[in-house]
Order: C-alpha cells, then sequence, then structure tokens
C-alpha cells in the first residue's frame, strides 16, 4: 500500500450515476454562475441568487446528463463509422 491510504470506490455499476453527479454539477454550476453573471450582473447578493440559480439548474441537469447519455451515444454511432470496422 503506497502512502498508507486506502481510497473507497463504488462498484462499476454505479459509473452512470457518479458521472451523472459530476457531469450535472459541473455543468450546473458553470451554467447557472455565466447565466446569472449575464442576467442580474454582480451585485450585493450575487451569491444567494446565484445559489438559488445553481439549485434549480441542478435539479433540472443532474437527471439529464443520466438520461440522455445513452440516446446521444446511439445517434453518434448510427451517424459515425467506426475505425474498428474490417475491412473484408
Amino acid at each position: 500500500m503506497k502512502g498508507g491510504r486506502t481510497t473507497a470506490k463504488l462498484p462499476h455499476k454505479y459509473y452512470s450515476l457518479v458521472f451523472g453527479v459530476i457531469m450535472g454539477f459541473i455543468m450546473s454550476v458553470l451554467t447557472s454562475f455565466g447565466v446569472t453573471v449575464v442576467n442580474i450582473g454582480i451585485m450585493p447578493d450575487f451569491f444567494q441568487r446565484w445559489f438559488d440559480i445553481f439549485l434549480t439548474t441542478f435539479a433540472i441537469g443532474f437527471p439529464i446528463t443520466i438520461a440522455v447519455p445513452p440516446f446521444v451515444r446511439k445517434v453518434s454511432d448510427r451517424l459515425t463509422i467506426s475505425q474498428t470496422t474490417d475491412k473484408q
């Protein structure tokens, strides 16, 4: 064991959920921050307003990051050619 530290990891079956939480969180933070700056500018209560908007965007963005990727992968697979196709 290097450095004497162990890291607890979730089983791989939770990969999509972990990915969705992380991606939804980052997407919501950045999007809500940008939209808040554009719409109201930096004000004395900016961070409270931004946080309120963030909570809404995360509530919307998180389920999207879980539900939409399988559909997008299927569409992308149909619209592109795989480099691993065998030439016969």
